[in-house]
This record gives structure tokens, C-alpha cells and sequence, in this order.
């Protein structure tokens, strides 16, 4: 392989951990919508989605993400609200394609 292809320097960050409940907790769902909204905050949602068995926009989460939403809202935390509105409306697009 060409060396212009290797970056040996590179830092390799550890994939993010999720404190996620067990899948047949009740606060599972809630949790793996936080999870999904702090991996898409630091950039990588793949590592949420692969957590959780979610994908981004997944309707399923929508209550939670509106909770989400109205909870980042009182702290004045905007980034984490304008993600949790990009979720809504991933989902929403989700809703519309034909399956």
C-alpha cells in the first residue's frame, strides 16, 4: 500500500461507551435515545446506532426525543435541542418513504 494512503500518526479514539440498560429494561428505549443524540453531539452516531440497535430517525424513539428535546431546552443546552430536532425530523422522513 502507498504511503499516501497510511497516516501512522493518527489517533485512534476509542469507540464511545453507552451506559445502556439491559434491552428489556423499561428505560431502555429513553436511554438509547439520549445514547443516539450524545453520538451524533461528538460525531458519531454509527457507534449510538450500533449500541443501541437503533438507527438515527428511528420513529420508535420519538416520544423520547421530545423529551430530550423540552429537557435540553430548560438547561439552554441548544446544541443538544437542534440535534434532537434533526432526529424528528430524520423520523419524520422515515414515516413518508414507502415500505
Amino acid at each position: 500500500m502507498s504511503r499516501a494512503f497510511v497516516n501512522e500518526d493518527a489517533v485512534h479514539e476509542p469507540e464511545p461507551r453507552y451506559g445502556l440498560p439491559s434491552r428489556e429494561s423499561p428505560r431502555f428505549d429513553a436511554a438509547a435515545a439520549r445514547a443516539l443524540l450524545e453520538g451524533a453531539h461528538i460525531g458519531n452516531t454509527r457507534s449510538a446506532e450500533d449500541a443501541t440497535g437503533y438507527a438515527w430517525g428511528d420513529p420508535a424513539l420519538i416520544p423520547h426525543i421530545e423529551d430530550l428535546i423540552r429537557e435540553a431546552e430548560g438547561l439552554s443546552d441548544e446544541r443538544m435541542a437542534r440535534l434532537g430536532r434533526r432526529y424528528l425530523r430524520a423520523a419524520s422522513r422515515q414515516g413518508r418513504e414507502p415500505g
